[in-house]
């Protein structure tokens, strides 16, 4: 094998060629033409032209919303929310960059233990954004993610604590990527049962119930550590961006779940997707979340994440938007979006 990082479906390590369409992935359903289709941009649809003019004014506009400004406002706030039963792993993914995936992954964290819930973070991202947004330092020679896959190190011998929102109720622990996770795609080819590492170092704290929620960020790519997060995961979490090809890249993810779900993990399942970077003003992002909607049905949530300039600043200075900017709209619409989770997971 010559080409350990980024193999097509159906030829990556560990995931034997199949020919055959893969089943689609529980809580979704395909649409009737067998692709996602994604919404053309019609000449004159954008009500507004600058993105940088993020509707910060106008996050209370969100047509798509099935919300009321009123419950948005209710669901926005701080508030106690309730464990799962038994420890949850959910991996962050999408295949596209770009789609507010590391933001999404450490504001929910910071949401679900801002509300009394532990939660653990592992960043799967060489790039370690995860690590920076939470203030974890993950320079080079730091223990972190590759010391448990390539070395077998426990999580406990290598989690840190984020200080964010040092006087929430729960708490959020780190398990950084450092930039010696940039080569562990090739080292882990030649190991033995290299597609279970991570899913084998999670199982103590799964016994133990140490966390309520493990969140994975994932590169976006089809690599070895996206296949160790989907592997070591209960559910997969899919941000998309509501703006011109969000869904390019979507169908490939979902056949990628799918061919998971055959070979490696058959209870992987689609718990949620979450609209990210809504622009209400535009006529384009309200055409996109309604043709995500129609597509994927329930499994979408009903929050959609605004686009808003303090979201984007917030881990320039290690923070999240919950303690950058804790009432604004972008803090708000992830605590609303940790809500909607939570409620599902009792109602499940």
């Amino acid at each position: 094998m010559s080409h350990p990082v980024g193999w097509p479906a159906g030829t990556h390590p560990g995931i034997p060629t199949d020919p055959t369409p893969p089943s689609a992935p529980v809580g979704w359903q395909p649409p009737t033409t067998g692709e996602v289709t994604v919404v053309s941009a019609e000449p004159g649809g954008e009500e507004s032209s600058s993105p940088e003019d993020s509707s910060e004014d106008d996050e209370e506009d969100h047509r798509m919303a099935p919300f009321t400004p009123k419950e948005r406002k209710e669901r926005g706030k701080p508030r106690p929310l309730k464990a799962p039963a038994e420890t949850r792993v959910i991996t962050v993914a999408n295949q596209k960059g770009g789609v507010g995936k590391t933001t999404t992954t450490v504001n929910m964290a910071a949401a679900l233990a801002e509300g009394g819930l532990r939660v653990l973070v592992i960043d799967l991202d060489p790039q370690g954004n995860a690590s920076t947004a939470l203030s974890i330092e993950h320079r080079s020679g730091v223990a972190g993610v590759y010391d448990v896959l390539i070395d077998e190190a426990t999580i406990l011998e290598v989690m840190q604590s984020s200080p964010e929102l040092p006087d929430a109720k729960g708490s959020i622990d780190v398990v950084p990527a450092t930039i010696d996770l940039a080569g562990a795609e090739i080292e882990l080819v030649s190991l033995v049962a290299r597609e279970t590492r991570l899913r084998r170092a999670l199982q103590d704290l799964r016994d133990e119930k140490a966390y309520d929620l493990v969140l994975i960020d994932c590169p976006p790519s089809l690599g070895l550590l996206t296949v160790n997060g989907f592997v070591a995961a209960d559910e997969v979490f899919i941000p998309i961006q509501c703006e011109y090809y969000a869904l390019e890249g979507v169908s490939q993810l979902i056949r990628n779940i799918s061919l998971i779900q055959r070979h490696l993990h058959p209870d992987l399942r689609v718990g949620g997707i979450l609209m990210t970077m809504f622009d209400a003003r535009t006529r384009l992002a309200t055409q996109v979340a309604q043709e995500v909607r129609d597509h994927f049905g329930e499994v979408v949530l009903e929050t959609l994440i605004p686009r808003s300039v303090r979201i984007s600043e917030a881990p320039s200075y290690g923070q999240t938007s919950i303690s950058y900017d804790p009432e604004g709209p972008g803090a708000r619409a992830y605590r609303s979006a940790a809500l909607e989770m939570t409620e599902r997971w009792a109602r499940a």
